[in-house]
Order: C-alpha cells, then structure tokens, then sequence
C-alpha cells in the first residue's frame, strides 16, 4: 500500500481509503448487462459533439491502441462501498485525447458513451486529470472481458461508476446533462471523499440544469 496522494483540488492529503468504503482484496466483477462481444474488425472509438474543428474524430482498434501508452497508479472506489487500492492502470491518458481531437473553448463537460448505450457524464476538469485514463491494462496485463476489454476509462477520484467499461467514445458538450447511472438516482459528481453516492445528496449547482 502507497502513501496517501494529494488530491488534485489542492487540500490537505487524505487517506487512500474514502469515508464509509472498505478494502477490497480481489476484484470483483459488477456491472449491468451481458458482457458485450468484442470484434476489432468493427470497432471504433469517437470523439464527437463540441469539438474545436467542428468535425467527428475516429480511430479503429489498431490506431487507438497505437496511441501513446502510460501507466498511472489508482484506486478504485465503487459506489457499493469496496474499495480496490494501489493498482497500476496502463492505457491511452485522457488528455492524450484531448489533445489530438481537442474540445471547443465553450466545452464544460463531456459524456463517455460504452456498449449498449450505456453512459457517464463527466465535469471536463475531471476527465482532463492527469490520472484519468483510458485502461487497455491492470497491473501489466490485459484487461479482462468481464472487467472492460478492450477499453474502460478510470477515474481514480471519483466512484468507479463514473468510469465505465466497453468505451467507445467520447461526446464534448456545452452543458451538463445526466448519464445513465446518474439518471438513475446516483450523484451527479460522484466524489467518494465527499461520499457524493445519490442525487437527492446533491447541493444547487451540482447537477444539470433544469
């Protein structure tokens, strides 16, 4: 187990573990659905809605994964009050993307749609964190399908639900809305410090505007 990091926000560091959570020893595997099929020969990544150049950005399997590789140590914090500390995440950083296929000035937030439909709505300060990252790996190997093959994007600062599995995109936005969890009654942040689990926790500002 590492030393406590230093939130990014600039206060005081904290214990690795959050308020109410508890350590997790394993992975667990949870998500909702079957598990999608992969097939590289269709798979694709976007990046698409208020980008810079007003144009939709894709890649195919080999050229995302041929994007610049890095590895970042994260915990993992589900919602469900487990926690999984000090793993090693290597993949494509947020910010690589941010980069390449950057947003328009008037971008505020972005949503990150996986199989299924299925999405997660994102503060772009969250999802430009130097340690929010693209996952193709977990501590040196291969993602599993059950756990996200090929891509799930983590998010060590905030619930794991705010990272979801079978990534195929990335939406820029100019307003906040809700993703799929969200919608369902969990918070709209989704910080474990603050034990942000619920909607009905949020605070004015928090959430989208009605």
């Amino acid at each position: 187990m590492g030393q406590p990091v230093e939130r990014e926000s600039g206060e005081a560091a904290h214990s690795e573990l959050p308020p109410g959570q508890r350590v997790q020893r394993g992975w667990p595997v949870t998500h909702y659905g079957p598990v999608p099929k992969f097939r590289p020969e269709r798979w694709e990544f976007r990046v698409f809605g208020a980008t810079a150049d007003g144009e939709k950005h894709c890649w195919n399997h080999e050229e995302f994964t041929a994007l610049p590789y890095t590895t970042v140590m994260g915990d993992l914090h589900c919602v469900t009050k487990f926690s999984m500390l000090g793993a090693e995440w290597g993949g494509i950083p947020a910010r690589t993307i941010l980069e390449i296929a950057p947003p328009a000035p008037s971008v505020t937030h972005v949503m990150v749609w996986a199989e299924y439909g299925f999405s997660s709505n994102l503060r772009l300060e969250d999802f430009a964190s130097e340690r929010t990252i693209f996952a193709t790996h977990k501590d040196g190997e291969l993602l599993t399908a059950e756990h996200g093959f090929p891509l799930r994007l983590v998010v060590p600062h905030l619930y794991a639900w705010k990272g979801p599995k079978w990534v195929r995109g990335v939406e820029y936005m100019t307003a906040d809305r809700r993703g799929f969890w969200e919608e369902r009654g969990y918070h709209n942040i989704g910080d474990p410090w603050k034990q942000q689990r619920y909607s009905y926790q949020e605070e004015p500002g928090e959430g989208p505007e009605l």
